[in-house]
């Protein structure tokens, strides 16, 4: 914690934030650091969110914050105007008028260890991590446990169907939920999780030998054939919800460092507001 009297200034934490998750470590495509604020400005207190969209910008303004930390860029692709008759736009010029600084850690935070997949990992009590696929040698995340995903041993062997319901009850609540595919009885030991989009890692997991893969935003056709296939066990949860957890590490690491007061967002922004189970399966077994 910082033992000086004054608060620290947007530069201090952005520099912090940076050597936690440098931006060298992003993606090429993507777009990290501090979007919009003025460096020299105080900074007394951070809200945390997973997306910068008008409900959490809203909630931002009410609780009083000067920086917001997202995970998801709000400006990902090239823009040529930000008018306030867009809503990104808005978004900006209420920023700037109300002195809110924005900064962004997306897939260096994703790499990182501790990262996003730490954090997940965290809340199923997942020993002996190991990433699920490493950085590159020579990349700049090259080395100490970084690369996308987590593999991990539960503390006690699951079933599949046990697994989906324990994922249900510890991950943050959304309407989506959280499902599963493979034999509901199948005996779950090792689990690999990856905050976000995990798609591209099915192979990944196959390799690795865990039981049970768990992510967000699976699609059908490759799912169904990596199932075929002999993959591990398949889990699904909200986008959001994977990825919400790692703002508790953001906040307590920029509590330690600075002693600033932080506030972490729980309104869901997935967008899949309702859900309704088929009547049919409402007292049916998940078919093996």
């Amino acid at each position: 914690m910082s033992t000086t009297a004054s608060p620290p200034s947007v530069a201090d934490v952005v520099a912090a934030l940076d050597r936690r998750y440098p931006p060298a470590w992003a993606e090429e495509w993507d777009r990290v650091g501090l979007v919009l604020g003025e460096p020299t400005d105080p900074v007394r207190r951070v809200y945390g969110t997973v997306d910068v969209v008008p409900e959490t910008v809203a909630e931002a303004l009410a609780v009083g914050a000067d920086l917001i930390v997202a995970h998801h860029p709000l400006l990902l692709r090239g823009v040529s105007s930000v008018a306030p008759t867009t809503w990104k736009g808005r978004i900006v010029h209420d920023l700037i008028r109300a002195g809110v600084a924005l900064y962004v850690a997306h897939t260096n935070a994703d790499i990182a260890a501790p990262g996003v997949s730490d954090a997940l990992a965290a809340r199923f009590g997942l020993t002996g991590l190991r990433p699920l696929a490493p950085s590159a040698p020579g990349a700049p995340s090259a080395g100490g446990g970084r690369g996308i995903g987590r593999i991990g041993e539960l503390p006690a062997p699951l079933t599949l169907a046990e697994l989906t319901r324990h994922a249900a009850a510890v991950l943050p609540a959304t309407v989506w939920g959280v499902r599963a595919g493979g034999d509901p009885g199948r005996i779950v030991r090792t689990l690999a999780v990856s905050g976000g989009s995990g798609e591209g890692f099915l192979a990944a997991a196959s390799a690795a030998g865990v039981d049970a893969f768990l992510s967000s935003d699976l699609r059908h056709h490759p799912s169904g054939e990596h199932l075929a296939a002999g993959g591990p066990a398949l889990l699904e949860a909200a986008h959001w919800a994977t990825e919400r957890p790692w703002l508790d590490d953001v906040a307590a690491h920029l509590r330690a460092d600075f002693g600033v007061e932080t506030v972490v967002s729980d309104l869901d922004t997935d967008p899949w507001t309702v859900h309704a189970a088929a009547p049919a399966m409402d007292d049916k077994e998940p078919r093996p």
